[in-house]
This record gives C-alpha cells, sequence and structure tokens, in this order.
C-alpha cells in the first residue's frame, strides 16, 4: 500500500485538469464537509483539521488515500468512496482558495512551550518540506495556524507508526520526540504568525 501512496504522490505534481473552486464550493455544502471543517474551511471541532488555505495537492492525495481505503479514518473513507477525481480537485481548489485562519486562539500562548516548539523547528529540519514560512507546498500541507489538538494527534500517530503518507518522512521526522516534545511542536504551529 505504501509504493500505491508514493504512486499517486509523485503523479499529483503533474496534474492538469483545471480545478473549479467554485463548484468545489457547492460540493463541499451539498457532501456537508462545512459541517466539521467549518464554513470558512476553519474547524471548530476538537480532532478536526482546518482546511483552508491548505495546500491543494496535499488535499487531493489525502481524499485519493481515503477514497482507495489507504489512508483509514471510517468517515472520510465513506464520503470520499467512489468519488471521481475532478470533484476531489474541485473540493481541493475551494478550501485552498479560502484564506488560512489567524494562529488558533483556542488556548492561550504558553510563551516557554512556544519557545520549546520552536527549538525543535529547525533540528527536524521542518522547512525543508513545509517551507521556512510552514505554509506547505504541492502534497505537503500547511500546518502553520493549523489546530493544535489535531497537530498533536497527527504527530503521535506519525512517530507511533499509526498514520500512513505518501512516504515515511515524516515518521522519521517525529522519531524519538517524547509526547512533551511533540506538546511543544503543536503548540509552537498552532500559534505562530
Amino acid at each position: 500500500m505504501l509504493f500505491a501512496a508514493a504512486v499517486l504522490a509523485a503523479a499529483l505534481p503533474g496534474f492538469a485538469v483545471a480545478q473549479d473552486a467554485a463548484r468545489g464550493r457547492e460540493l463541499a455544502a451539498t457532501a456537508h464537509c462545512t459541517n466539521c471543517h467549518g464554513a470558512d474551511g476553519r474547524s471548530q471541532m476538537e480532532g478536526i483539521p482546518s482546511l483552508a488555505g491548505q495546500q491543494p495537492g496535499f488535499i487531493t492525495l489525502q481524499m485519493i488515500l481515503f477514497r482507495e481505503g489507504i489512508r483509514q479514518v471510517p468517515a472520510m473513507q465513506a464520503f470520499a468512496q467512489n468519488m471521481p477525481d475532478k470533484d476531489i480537485e474541485d473540493l481541493a481548489a475551494w478550501f485552498a482558495s479560502l484564506p488560512p485562519g489567524p494562529p488558533d486562539d483556542r488556548n492561550a500562548r504558553d510563551p516557554a512551550l512556544f519557545a520549546a516548539g520552536q527549538a525543535l523547528i529547525g533540528p527536524r529540519n521542518c522547512a525543508s518540506c513545509h517551507l521556512p514560512s510552514l505554509a506547505g507546498r504541492e502534497q505537503i500541507p500547511r500546518i502553520t495556524g493549523q489546530r493544535e489538538d489535531f497537530l498533536l494527534h497527527t504527530m503521535k500517530e506519525y512517530r507511533d507508526g499509526q498514520r500512513v503518507g505518501a512516504d515515511t518522512v515524516m515518521n522519521s521526522a517525529v522519531f524519538g520526540l517524547t509526547d512533551a516534545d511533540l506538546a511543544a511542536l503543536a503548540h509552537y504551529l498552532s500559534h505562530r504568525d
């Protein structure tokens, strides 16, 4: 299955189908994406990622992983099942067109925790894939301003080998980090301007 994910990821940068963000907005409303991911693409639900301003290639890849049963999230698998590529690409275009939200403000910024997370970014080479702005690119996600609880959960899944991606880079990036380290990283990323 990891091979299939790698093939999908390799194919994504070259997809040339024009995405229709307006149609994606209609699809999101019909499919009730906004019930969980927020009307403006900014999730208000614990454990659910914000998609506003997310990279369209990343959303497309994740939806294909859900649809093909490679990534196991039952609610998303049911939603993506039999979804045509064009619908996936249009949904991705709509979410990508939304302005990303401000830093996560569900809890106050803790200066010590923020600094601890910031100190981990460089040694973990986060900017090499997610870019120095941490806004992501192509099939690499935007991680700045994301929900703190979602980031923490996701990094724990990568560290513990419970989440697959297009490759194993994230698994190795968080390998050996403690829960406290991951909490600091999640706090920093979610509160970063």
